[in-house]
């Protein structure tokens, strides 16, 4: 008896766990894109816009002055805004090219598959055109993370740096909240 009551309760814990994972919503809250070298690349827009109540996006277009790019690097970290930013666990740095063309590391894929159907960073390096992210929908990046980001409720900032040559080149903070 004790041992079915132990078993009913940790099915009913169990069932209200996979419900708040289910239920945890991420929201774009700001995006500030930054060129550090103007004379490589600049954007010509970066924004969120909220369509209506329930369908924001974000879209972006960066102008590459100096084409082909053979080589970029991604640094990407998550930190959680509170009196200031604290670094979470998420911090990486990691091959652009190869994260394109291989997808051979599952969490690297994964984040890529984020922005590879809305943007135009469909092949492998050289890169010898602007780049686009073209309204990436909130509803779809909650379909893909709140599963798979065990985050604490909270602000967040989500800060790339993308590299060039060995040269940081921008800067693209996106800030959100998950609730």
């Amino acid at each position: 008896m004790n041992l079915r009551y132990s078993a009913l309760v940790g099915i009913i814990f169990l069932i209200y766990k996979m419900h708040l994972m289910e239920s945890r919503l991420i929201e774009f809250t700001n995006i500030k894109c930054t060129s550090l070298d103007r004379k490589f690349s600049e954007f010509e827009y970066c924004y969120l816009k909220a369509a209506n109540r329930t369908y924001k996006y974000l879209s972006l277009k960066v102008l590459l002055h100096k084409m082909p790019v053979p080589q970029f690097s991604l640094n990407a970290a998550i930190n959680k805004r509170s009196n200031g930013l604290m670094p979470v666990s998420y911090n990486l740095t990691f091959d652009g090219c190869r994260m394109v063309a291989d997808m051979g590391k599952p969490l690297i894929s994964f984040l890529f598959g984020l922005i590879k159907a809305y943007s135009n960073i469909n092949h492998s390096c050289p890169f010898d055109h602007d780049i686009i992210v073209d309204k990436l929908p909130t509803h779809f990046v909650n379909q893909q993370l709140t599963g798979f980001l065990p985050l604490p409720d909270g602000d967040y900032v989500f800060n790339s740096n993308w590299l060039a040559n060995g040269i940081n080149r921008a800067n693209v903070r996106l800030h959100f909240s998950y609730t």
